[in-house]
Parts: C-alpha cells; sequence; structure tokens
C-alpha cells in the first residue's frame, strides 16, 4: 500500500491488510487450560465475519451505536471490528464505572445492543433494561446459566450471505465514527468522544515510525482495550504485524511477562512503581555487603541520563559496573526481550525512570487525551530523551503553548467533538486547535513539559497560585509514600492527604520502631513514630519548591485512593472533587473551617 492508501484505511482494514503482508502470522495469542493458544489472522477473521453477519441479522443499523463491556481478550477484538464493519459504532465502556453512569451512556448514545464479558456484568446491564430505555439485547461472552450467550449471534447470521456484509463493509468510509469513547472524568458527567477510522488511523501511522519493532514480534496486553491509548497501541501492533498476546490478569502479569518475553508492551505508571518496589524490597532484605552493593547500584541508576553525550566516562564505568551487579536482573526480571515499554495514561517520576532507563529497560513516555485519539507526544529513542518532559510532538501533530500556558494541539488526530454536546466542543476545539486542559512548556523550544491540569491549580489565600501535579510528583518519590493529593484552595497554606507505604514503612519499623510493627494498620500508621517520618520525607520534598507551594500539617490517611473506592478513574486519575468530600472532615479540622 502507498501512503495515499493508508490514509484511507478503515481500523477493521488493519487485520484483513494482515493476509497478504503477514500470511504466516498469528495475530493473538491467549491462554486456554495453561497453554499459549495462536489464532491465526484468516481464523480471527471468519469469527469476525460471523459475528457481523448476525448483528445485521438482529438489525443492527449504519450508524447505530452498540455497547461493549469486557476486560481483553480475543473476543473483545472479534466484537470491536464486527461491530465496525457493518458501518456501526463501538462504544466501548469500562467494566467498573457506576450503574448510574453506565445508565447516562446507554441513554445518551441509545444503545439497543450490548455485549458484556461475565455473568455479573450480564446481569447489572440486564437490570438497567427499565432505566436504559432503547436497550434491548444484552449478550455474554462467558458461557454462564440464564445468559444469552453470544454465539447466538453466530447462529443468526448462519444464512446471511456475504455479499450483504461486503455491501455494508464496503460502504464504511475513512471519516465515518468508529467508535464512542466516554471519558471516565474527574468531575461531572461523562462526555462522548467522538473519534473517525481517521482520527485513529493516522495516530497508529505515527506511531508506527517510533516503534522498534517488527512483523512477528510479540507483544503482550493487559490494560483495559477500551482505554483509548492501549486500544490504540493495539491497533498499531495490528498495522506493524506484531502478534498480540493477552495477560491471563494483572496478578498474573509477572508469571506472563516471563513467558511470553515481549519485545514491546504497555504500562501505567503506578504499574512501573509497583515493579520497581518489589525489586528495591528485594534489596532490602539483603544484608552486609550485598546490601551495600545493591544500594550503590540503585543509587547510580537514580543518576542516569539516557543522552550519552551528558554522560562522562567515569560515570559508565561505574553504570558498567552496576548493571552486571544488579540493575540487569531489573530488565531480565522482565523477559530479557523488551525493545519498548510505553507508558503512558499519567506522569513517570522522574528517579523510577532513570533507574528503569539505566537498567536497560527502554522507557516510552507518551502523552495524549482521549480526544487526540489519544496520541500527541512520546519521549522516544530517535529523536532523543529528556527526562521530566513527554517528548516532542508525534508525525501530524503540531503543538503550541497559549498565552495562559495551555497546550494546544492541533492535526488529523482531532476528535470529530463531544457526542450531541456541540457546546462543550467548541469550548474544548478552537479554530482547529484541541484545548488539552494542561498546563505545560516547552523545554528547548521542543521537549513538552507538563506542569499540571489547568483546573487542578489553585491559589492560596496570600494569593500565590499553586501547582499540585509537581508537588505530588516529588512527595511519592519517597519509598514511604504511595499517593499524594495537594489541597489548600483560597487557605492560608497548601497540605496534602498522604497514603503512606504501608509494607515499607513496616520493614523500616523492623529496626528503627520494632515495638509498633504488632499494631493493626491503622493504628500503626497514627504512631508518632510514623507520623515524624512521613513528616520528614515531606520536609525533604519541600526543598525543592517555594515557600508558599511546601506542603505543611500533611493528613495522613489509612486508606489507599482506589477505583472501587471511588476515588481513583479507571485510568488512575485521581478524583479531586470525590477525594475532597470524602475527607471533608479532615479538610476542616485542619484549616479549623467549620
Amino acid at each position: 500500500m502507498n501512503m495515499e492508501q493508508e490514509q484511507t484505511l478503515r481500523l477493521f482494514d488493519l487485520a484483513r491488510r494482515q493476509i497478504d503482508l503477514f500470511p504466516n502470522l498469528s495475530i493473538f495469542s491467549h491462554k486456554i487450560d495453561g497453554e499459549w493458544k495462536n489464532i491465526s489472522t484468516v481464523d480471527f477473521l471468519k469469527k469476525v465475519d460471523s459475528i457481523s453477519k448476525g448483528l445485521l441479522e438482529i438489525g443492527v443499523k449504519p450508524n447505530e451505536k452498540v455497547g461493549l463491556i469486557a476486560d481483553s481478550s480475543i473476543a473483545w477484538h472479534i466484537m470491536d471490528f464486527a461491530i465496525q464493519q457493518i458501518g456501526a459504532v463501538v462504544v466501548a465502556i469500562y467494566p467498573n464505572i457506576t450503574d448510574t453512569d453506565y445508565q447516562y451512556i446507554f441513554n445518551e448514545a441509545e444503545i439497543k445492543l450490548c455485549v458484556v464479558s461475565n455473568k455479573s456484568l450480564y446481569k447489572r446491564i440486564s437490570t438497567l433494561k427499565d432505566s436504559a430505555y432503547t436497550l434491548k439485547y444484552v449478550f455474554c461472552m462467558d458461557p454462564a446459566p440464564e445468559t444469552r450467550h453470544w454465539s447466538e449471534l453466530k447462529d443468526l447470521g448462519k444464512n446471511t450471505p456475504d455479499d450483504v456484509l461486503n455491501i455494508r463493509r464496503d460502504a464504511v468510509k475513512s471519516t465515518d465514527l468508529a467508535t464512542l469513547i466516554y471519558t471516565s472524568g474527574t468531575t461531572g458527567k461523562p462526555k462522548g468522544v467522538m473519534l473517525s477510522h481517521n482520527n485513529i488511523i493516522y495516530n497508529v501511522m505515527a506511531a508506527r515510525e517510533i516503534t522498534p519493532c517488527n512483523a512477528y514480534d510479540r507483544s503482550l496486553t493487559f490494560l483495559p482495550p477500551c482505554h483509548a491509548y492501549e486500544r490504540m497501541v493495539l491497533y498499531t501492533y495490528l498495522y506493524i504485524g506484531i502478534t498480540i498476546h493477552i495477560a491471563e490478569s494483572l496478578d498474573k502479569i509477572g508469571t506472563n511477562i516471563g513467558e511470553v518475553k515481549p519485545h514491546i508492551m504497555t504500562a501505567v505508571p503506578r504499574l512501573l512503581e509497583k515493579i520497581y518496589e518489589k525489586i528495591v524490597r528485594t534489596g532490602q532484605d539483603l544484608t552486609g555487603m550485598k546490601r551495600k552493593i545493591f544500594d550503590w547500584a540503585v543509587s547510580v541508576g537514580e543518576e542516569f541520563d539516557p543522552n550519552p553525550a551528558n554522560r562522562s566516562a567515569a560515570y559508565n564505568l561505574k553504570l558498567g559496573v552496576a548493571r552486571k551487579l544488579v540493575l540487569d536482573k531489573f530488565y531480565e526480571a522482565l523477559g530479557g526481550s523488551l525493545r519498548t515499554v510505553a507508558s503512558g495514561s499519567a506522569s513517570l517520576q522522574d528517579k523510577l525512570a532513570r533507574v528503569l532507563m539505566a537498567a536497560r529497560i527502554p522507557l516510552y513516555e507518551g502523552y495524549g487525551m482521549t480526544e487526540a485519539s489519544p496520541l500527541i507526544s512520546v519521549n522516544h529513542y530517535i529523536n532523543g530523551v529528556r527526562i521530566g518532559t513527554v517528548g516532542l510532538p508525534v508525525k501530524y501533530v503540531e503543538v503550541k503553548i497559549a498565552e495562559d500556558g495551555e497546550i494546544l494541539a492541533k492535526g488529523p488526530n482531532v476528535m470529530l467533538g463531544y457526542y450531541k454536546n456541540p457546546e462543550e466542543t467548541n469550548k474544548t476545539i478552537i479554530n482547529g486547535w484541541l484545548h488539552t486542559g494542561d498546563i505545560g512548556i516547552l523545554e528547548e523550544g521542543k521537549f513538552i513539559k507538563i506542569i499540571d491540569r489547568k483546573k487542578e491549580m489553585f491559589k492560596i489565600s496570600g494569593g500565590k497560585y499553586v501547582i499540585p501535579q509537581p508537588i505530588e510528583k516529588k512527595i511519592v518519590e519517597s519509598n514511604f509514600i504511595d499517593q499524594a493529593m495537594v489541597i489548600g484552595d483560597g487557605q492560608k497554606f497548601a497540605s496534602a492527604y498522604i497514603v503512606p507505604s504501608y509494607s515499607n514503612l513496616l520493614d523500616w519499623s523492623k529496626i528503627n520502631a520494632p515495638e509498633i510493627i504488632e499494631l493493626p494498620k491503622e493504628q500503626f500508621l497514627k504512631q508518632d513514630t510514623i507520623v515524624k517520618k512521613i513528616n520528614s520525607e515531606i520536609r525533604y520534598a519541600n526543598q525543592h519548591f517555594g515557600n508558599w507551594e511546601q506542603v505543611k500539617k500533611p493528613i495522613i490517611l489509612t486508606r489507599e485512593f482506589t477505583i472501587d473506592g471511588g476515588e481513583l478513574t479507571p485510568t488512575l486519575k485521581m478524583k479531586r472533587k470525590v477525594i475532597l468530600e470524602k475527607y471533608q472532615k479532615e479538610f476542616n479540622a485542619l484549616y479549623g473551617n467549620n
């Protein structure tokens, strides 16, 4: 295909073109009865076509919205392409949102048919039928009693001629709406982001240019494919011809990495933090000289600069020794074959990035938003990596900084708009420029550095602005703090809700305060020894900020922010409004408010 043909691809063409380009490719692989089983592109497309015919038989029309609520699986991808290639629109929804959000999305998108992954979701969605006014059909991917199995769609379409499907497929244009992705949102109601085939294909072509992988390489996926970033990356794998291995679960990701030995995978910063913390805890179990060597090697990693020109000969000598003794084990723990770990969704701690890169783990930190399909920029090894930034704009994307510091983006990847919401669309896309809501600068005139969310900046009562994200990022560099949310809008000083690292504090207490380690968690975290330790970590972080930005009198919380608890979005961003409401009593007590 030439470039002009590539730019008119529909998303479902990404699988079909593999038959000519990569005839022996296994498009997917997944675990069945403890063994990895491959599926060829031809077999995958047969399944896609059979489901498409069933959807036609049941009466799904062009531009009609079809719900898809499931975790990562081959079935998810079969449904995705089966819906798209008959001109219908995939409404990809997270499996862990509230019934209120489901009801809102189903009614706004006028979803008539929905496919879910398991019986629990089937029951939840079926009970919404009275309040989701257009919903008629719910199918379940897992075989379970008292459910309609999605194989019914295949049976329904048995007598539908190929010609009927071909006509519908041929009528789909690359400029047509392909998917609605409802942003999880940190505040307010979800908004339906309208993305065309073209929007995402341009992002895929841009991602291909900076991905150092080839056809028949191995990828591993475990993030939800309804997440815009993971979904675009998966389409990129299909475009390149990389076999997609679907992990069994997040709990088994370590085992699956060892089995698959992937060349490429995606991760969110929280997962990388957990991997890093696990390795550091292993080192903390060492004693004597071994412990000293481990700590020294990690400290060498913390000074790493990915630009070879910035590293001295003396440092390179130390790095070589640190790798041989300790750091190379980090790389081996991730399968030993990685060429790319694509990190997105939130910012990565600088210290963690340096150590992982020093261990030869090739981090590609990306930045984007669902409204940009979603990729805007990437830190990658072709045009240079600058730690602390999110790299350079990808191909086809133009970026500039507005007068108020907001990052603006323009390109063929920018969404068609918000579904049934022209008012919000016109606020977000002005003269073709997507207003990201992020505040940033261009270092050296080109590397994008995110400073904070525009709406998350606040003023303390003295009139000074506080920008939470860089403060939070520095605070959680501490091994003893897992999560932090800076607060203090309109107050005399800035403070923060702090979620301590209970496991690391327990380890620390074995030496420094053994008398408290048997206490229950909530009591343990309230001990003066622990409060003083947390405060000392905060004071260390405060050194990097102006007096008005420094966190004073932090509020130590005993429960982690989670998706299930309602404090995090499905993409692990903090719902600041929810957290403030949940801990309003502690806020009022700190600031003396009634």
